[in-house]
């Protein structure tokens, strides 16, 4: 039981992860230097599962989901399955969720590159692309460091949402969350102490990995 939901979670944190990363260095590198009106209303729109409670977001993530919405029926007559409680319905609402943990880091680190680096890369005949990748993108180690780490960590701990888009189904969407929730309902203390005394653990040593790896990033640039 505790193998499956663990292999689940995994699973989903590193998905969640990666396709957040896919979608948020672009974003982040446009909105560190877009002087546009639509900035405001992105890093608005972004910043919302920071407020909101998660419960609200799964609740309109559902209706989204469902056969009567067009996208959830897309979903079905293509894949010919529900999207909501199902894994790539908890991989979206982790991504929803997780958004702004992933994109705030490399936003706040490409803003702090300046303009003049690209800059500089255009007048020695760079082009934007080679610009990005050869020359903004590593400096944004760091800051790519703390947001894949935060991604990932977050979505691990994840537990409204996911209860309300995945349900608690055994092997499909039961991650470590909905397990230990699903023991103390229980009552079974004895497994539901070994659950969230193990996230206490992980999430502590992962935090405590990645602010050292920061203060050893800083003198190393120092």
């Amino acid at each position: 039981m505790i193998t499956s939901a663990l292999f689940l979670t995994l699973k989903l944190a590193l998905t969640t992860t990666l396709f957040l990363l896919i979608i948020c260095l672009p974003l982040a590198s446009w909105l560190a230097n877009t002087r546009s009106w639509l900035k405001p209303w992105v890093e608005s729109v972004v910043a919302l599962p920071l407020v909101l409670p998660p419960t609200v977001l799964g609740f309109y993530l559902l209706l989204l989901m469902s056969p009567q919405h067009p996208v959830g029926a897309w979903w079905q007559s293509t894949f010919g399955q529900t999207l909501a409680f199902s894994f790539w319905g908890l991989v979206i609402g982790s991504m929803a969720y997780s958004l702004p943990f992933v994109l705030q880091p490399l936003q706040r680190t490409f803003e702090g590159q300046g303009r003049q680096i690209s800059e500089a890369a255009y007048t020695l005949g760079a082009s934007p692309w080679r610009a990005f990748w050869d020359i903004r993108l590593p400096l944004a180690l760091p800051g790519l460091v703390a947001a894949t780490v935060l991604g990932f960590a977050h979505t691990v701990g994840e537990f409204g949402v996911v209860l309300m888009i995945g349900g608690n189904i055994p092997g499909q969407t039961q991650v470590l969350s909905i397990l230990l929730f699903d023991q103390v309902e229980s009552l079974n203390y004895t497994l539901a102490h070994q659950i969230a005394g193990g996230l206490v653990v992980t999430s502590l040593l992962t935090l405590f990995s990645l602010y050292r790896w920061n203060s050893h990033a800083a003198v190393r640039v120092g």
